[in-house]
């Protein structure tokens, strides 16, 4: 668009042939005007400026050196226009090639010289400078004739360019240093210095080129963090051929793969294959990546130690100018533990669900127990004093033995659904497994039958326990019948103790197991076994695989909740057709007390005709009681209420040697009632009695020391039993 005077002089060409013409007219051929717009971009586009030499060929055909000047209007905007400066170096070069002609000091190549140009004596002085040296440093070029060498370098730096003059340059000359000048207005700037001697006369002089590198030390940082980035860097790295071969590996991999990089580099990626995969997924893998598309994935690899880890990967290709395809760079993070951690927080969750499930549930069988037990009370009551009638035929009493005989199983099934809930009254004794389970033996040979084998093998040197023996006894007859349903004709059970110690690490992942010592009951059977479905079902109450009519469902049920009530841990492991083994741990008994052995005691059952106050809110229970008190021959004050029976106990208090009274009342537990009586009574004794459970009186279902209680039903029987226990007690 615009030419001066010495491009035409230069070229041969007039102004008016060169405006509105290409530059490459004046190239000696495409390859050279190639070259040169592709570099004097780079350049302006690394360093703000771009000096590139070339050949012309002028009009008359001379081909002529040109040294090219750069210079953008705008360096944030190229587009805007860029300013070429042309330099006829033909001479220059054939100069250089002579070494001993001392025509250097070219005017136009120093002021138009995209690098800044200082000329200095021998005594460090600034003797001339071109226009880039004034850009550089923010001088005029007035002011910097002014100063000498050391006044432009950063402290720290000063004296090693003047020392290189003076005392290296004959070995160094054309070799460039790096230094940092000062600007004036106190900015630091990283330069590259090249100096070579000049003479003008007798007088040795130095020209120095010094080229500011903040680009390139900036390109150089950059590279050097990304290169820390990459070797500190947790995720794995690796760089390969288009054919696997892998080129470079960063430290994360020695660490996840266990092999040196050393041994790496070289090797074929295959290494790492981990037979987990067919050959379809690394040819779509490949094809991918060869495709020129990045692949995302997860994929299972060996470390040399045969050890498999899974990793979550990218795998990205890398092109040439052309868009080929030169290597393949891997990014990938070991994600095994986070996988096993999922897992494990997955089953965990689903412990959890199985656990608030069956909770839910023990809170509906303690909810409904309470009426249950009441009606059933009732039944069982005036059935029982039916039967005591002399008047009543043989005929009737059958009939009657039947509607016992069932209202007693109704009840049995309550006590199995408030065992699950753990809510049923329990008196635990500190008592030695091995010995509880030889008293069962018989009992439990006969329960499972001739046909199935029951071998026992008790464990040597094991804990003392705290347990209710009567539970114990359950566990055992339960887990047995359900041992003796799975097997088929002949088979064999197998009943072993022993002593385990729970970590919090194991604990962190069995729910609902506790850090402790632990005495292990196991039963084992060879039967038809469970799948994974009727696993997670097995504790539920009423769920059962036994055809209509060959069990409730309760069997499992029963010994979880009591196994959670005295504070221990379930497992069950089981394979289909292979056989099931239940393990129930129960806490290991650290305290004072030595082991109670089981003694028969007489029953002393007679009434010697104390006044008991009976109070019970439900008029047909009360009714009920209080018959069959009056027939055990005690004096009865019947109050339908805690009011009703406070005022009773002002005129017949002192005549009360018994206070029976439901424990769950309106206006005022059963509980409350007492305390207020003992208060004014001291010598009053308490026999609680209730359809709810024994938790409402005790902490965790465990009765306290000293309390009295009855859990309806009852017989009648059991009323006289209790009833004069009580009353002996000190």
């Amino acid at each position: 668009q615009q030419v001066n005077e010495k491009l035409c002089t230069m070229t041969g060409y007039e102004r008016q042939e060169l405006l509105g013409r290409l530059s490459r007219m004046l190239y000696v051929d495409d390859a050279d005007f190639q070259h040169v717009g592709e570099e004097k971009y780079r350049q302006i586009h690394l360093y703000g400026t771009g000096t590139v030499e070339t050949r012309w060929r002028r009009k008359d055909g001379v081909v002529i050196d040109v040294l090219l000047s750069s210079t953008p209007f705008d360096s944030t905007d190229i587009s805007r226009g860029v300013t070429f400066t042309a330099l006829d170096i033909t001479v220059r070069k054939e100069t250089e090639k002579a070494l001993a002609d001392r025509e250097r000091y070219f005017r136009a190549l120093f002021e138009n010289a995209g690098d800044a140009i200082f000329i200095e004596n021998h005594q460090d002085r600034i003797i001339d400078a071109n226009r880039r040296a004034c850009e550089l440093l923010g001088y005029a070029r007035e002011e910097l004739l002014q100063l000498h060498v050391p006044d432009i370098q950063a402290p720290g730096y000063r004296g090693i360019l003047g020392t290189t003059i003076r005392n290296e340059l004959t070995d160094s000359e054309g070799v460039p240093f790096e230094t940092m000048d000062i600007t004036k207005d106190g900015q630091l700037i990283p330069v590259e210095v090249t100096t070579v001697t000049l003479t003008d006369g007798d007088e040795s002089l130095a020209l120095s080129i010094v080229r500011d590198i903040s680009e390139r030390k900036k390109a150089e940082a950059d590279r050097e963090r990304l290169i820390q980035a990459i070797e500190q860097s947790k995720e794995t790295i690796v760089i390969t051929d288009p054919e696997g071969v892998i080129q470079y590996a960063n430290p994360a991999f020695a660490a996840v793969s266990g092999y040196s990089i050393k041994e790496a580099i070289g090797r074929n990626s295959r290494i790492l294959r981990s037979g987990k995969h067919d050959d379809a997924f690394y040819a779509e893998l490949w094809h991918t990546v060869a495709g020129g598309k990045p692949w995302k994935g997860t994929i299972v690899n060996k470390k040399k130690d045969g050890t498999l880890y899974t990793e979550q990967a990218t795998i990205s290709p890398v092109f040439d100018n052309d868009g080929n395809v030169i290597n393949h760079i891997a990014v990938k993070l070991d994600i095994t533990d986070q996988i096993r951690a999922e897992q494990e927080k997955a089953a965990l969750e689903k412990q959890m669900i199985q656990a608030q499930k069956l909770g839910a549930v023990g809170q509906l069988a303690g909810g409904v127990a309470h009426d249950f037990n009441n009606m059933l009370a009732v039944i069982m009551g005036y059935t029982e004093m039916c039967l005591q009638n002399k008047k009543v035929d043989n005929g009737v009493k059958d009939n009657l033995n039947i509607i016992l005989q069932a209202a007693k199983k109704s009840s049995d099934i309550v006590r199995q659904l408030l065992a699950f809930a753990r809510q049923q009254s329990i008196d635990p004794k500190i008592v030695d497994l091995n010995e509880t389970v030889e008293n069962m033996l018989k009992i439990l040979h006969r329960l499972i039958g001739e046909d199935i084998d029951l071998s026992w093998k008790p464990g040597a040197a094991i804990w003392p326990i705290r347990m209710d023996p009567s539970q114990i006894d359950q566990i055992l007859a339960n887990l047995c019948a359900n041992a003796r349903d799975a097997i088929k004709d002949v088979g064999k059970i197998t009943i072993e103790t022993a002593t385990a110690t729970f970590d919090a690490d194991y604990c962190a992942v069995h729910k609902g197991c506790e850090p402790g010592d632990f005495v292990v009951l196991t039963v084992t059977d060879n039967g038809s076994g469970m799948n994974e479905d009727l696993l997670d079902h097995v504790f539920e109450p009423f769920f059962t695989t036994k055809e209509v009519g060959r069990g409730t469902g309760l069997g499992l049920a029963t010994v979880y909740g009591i196994t959670k009530q005295n504070n221990g841990y379930i497992s069950v492991y089981s394979e289909q057709d292979k056989g099931t083994s239940i393990n129930v741990f129960l806490p290991r008994y650290s305290g004072d007390g030595d082991v109670e052995k089981a003694v028969l005691s007489s029953k002393h059952s007679e009434s010697s005709g104390e006044t008991v106050l009976l109070v019970e809110d439900a008029p047909e229970l009360l009714q009920m009681c209080r018959t069959m008190l009056e027939r055990l021959g005690y004096h009865v004050v019947a109050a339908p209420s805690p009011k009703e029976a406070l005022n009773l106990s002002m005129t017949k208090g002192e005549d009360v040697q018994l206070l029976l009274t439901d424990l769950v009342m309106p206006e005022m537990n059963g509980r409350e009632l007492a305390a207020k009586l003992t208060f004014t009574h001291p010598h009053l004794k308490v026999l609680f009695m209730s359809g709810y459970t024994a938790n409402v009186i005790a902490h965790h279902g465990v009765l306290e020391e000293g309390v009295h209680f009855i859990q309806k039903p009852f017989t009648i029987n059991d009323l006289a039993e209790k009833i004069r226990k009580t009353l002996e007690a000190k």
